[in-house]
């Protein structure tokens, strides 16, 4: 890991150099497809043309990538738009949508408008050894309902809000009182992805003012985030 830091375009959010890595990587593999017209990711939060057809996808390449180096579970998220334009999309028009967890295993639930529910698929190597390809090896179709003292899981980021938002602090003292089982990895992904996997929790992260904002793009986390658990 470089530790190396940087900005992104707008000059806004700090960067490693992973994250420029991986940045390069998703824009090569949507160029290749060749069904992608245009792209946008929180590294470069402009419309680049990719010269395909069909499709355009907004993403953030690595979430969480601060956690790199003391080895926890890191992500990626995207979400997918019939056209040529990310300006004016909304959720709701969102064609498909995934998560992907790098840690133990590389894994990524995919939800689309073709699918009732959301696939998860394991990057596995080949018998020859030489090759690795995606396996289906899961669906998911519901979170259900909590059960507090056996099941309950909550995942609350941006904790330093609970300072100044009130109604935030209640609500984490009241997961706490209900004996939630609070499961924080500090990467929205990966705390996304346990809910679907687990059936069942809560993430959280609102905003907590000018010392504590919220950090959730819309058009790169939420959407995608929110795309995959509905």
């Amino acid at each position: 890991r470089d530790a190396q830091m940087c900005f992104n375009a707008l000059g806004r959010d700090e960067q490693l150099a992973i994250d420029l890595l991986a940045d390069t990587v998703m824009f090569e593999g949507l160029r290749e497809a060749g069904t992608v017209v245009t792209a946008s990711s929180t590294i470069d939060p402009y419309e680049m043309p990719l010269e395909g057809s069909g499709f355009s996808v907004a993403f953030d390449p690595l979430d969480s990538s601060a956690s790199v180096d003391v080895n926890f579970a890191v992500g990626a998220s995207w979400a997918v738009w019939h056209g040529a334009h990310l300006t004016g999309v909304t959720g709701r028009g969102v064609a498909a949508a995934g998560l992907a967890t790098f840690g133990p295993r590389t894994a990524m639930l995919v939800a689309s408008e073709e699918h009732d529910e959301v696939i998860e698929f394991v990057l596995m190597k080949n018998d020859d050894g030489g090759s690795w390809e995606w396996l289906q090896s899961n669906t998911f179709s519901v979170i259900g309902e909590d059960d507090p003292f056996r099941r309950a899981v909550f995942a609350p980021g941006n904790l330093r809000a609970t300072v100044d938002n009130a109604g935030y602090r209640a609500l984490v003292d009241h997961y706490l009182e209900s004996r939630y089982h609070l499961r924080y990895s500090g990467g929205m992904v990966p705390d996304v992805v346990q809910l679907v996997v687990k059936g069942c929790g809560i993430f959280t992260n609102p905003h907590g003012g000018e010392a504590a904002p919220a950090r959730l793009r819309l058009l790169y986390e939420a959407i995608p985030a929110a795309y995959v658990t509905e």
